[in-house]
Order: structure tokens, then sequence, then C-alpha cells
């Protein structure tokens, strides 16, 4: 289990238990259909990299339960209209 879902601190930071796995999903799938990671890190496990980019606040879910991104992005609009579909 990753240490950081252990802290109260990620669960309270994103709102919730339910928002916490909603956006770790909605990230992930993202991540899984090429999206690039927001972080900087060695490894290639994609939940470490969620964690971190919900630590750092690099993502978010805004009032529509939809993935935010807190700063510019590398992904762009059209990027993120691909995934949806």
């Amino acid at each position: 289990m990753h240490e950081e879902l252990k802290e109260e601190a990620i669960v309270n930071k994103v709102g919730g238990r339910f928002k916490l796995s909603t956006l770790i999903q909605k990230r992930l799938v993202q991540l899984n259909r090429g999206s690039r990671p927001l972080v900087d890190m060695k490894t290639k496990d994609r939940m470490s990299t969620v964690l971190q980019e919900i630590m750092q606040d690099k993502i978010y879910l805004d009032s529509s339960d939809e993935v935010r991104f807190s700063e510019p992005s590398p992904v762009s609009e059209i990027d993120l209209a691909d995934l949806d579909s």
C-alpha cells in the first residue's frame, strides 16, 4: 500500500475519501491513455505519480468532479477532449 494513502492529509487535501478515489481513478485513466505526468518521478508506477500530483497540488477535482490542473499543463485542451470520448 502507498504510504500517502495511510495519512489523513491527502484525504483532507482533496475533501474526502470518495473525492480522493474519484480523482485517483480519473487521473489514472488519463495517464493510461497517454497524458503526461505533471511530476518528475523515477518510478513507472502511475499510482505513485498520481499521489505525488495530488500532494504537490498539481491536480484537483472541480465542482463537477472533473480533473483540473492547478498550473499550466503540458496536456492541451484537445488532448483532454480526446480522453473524454
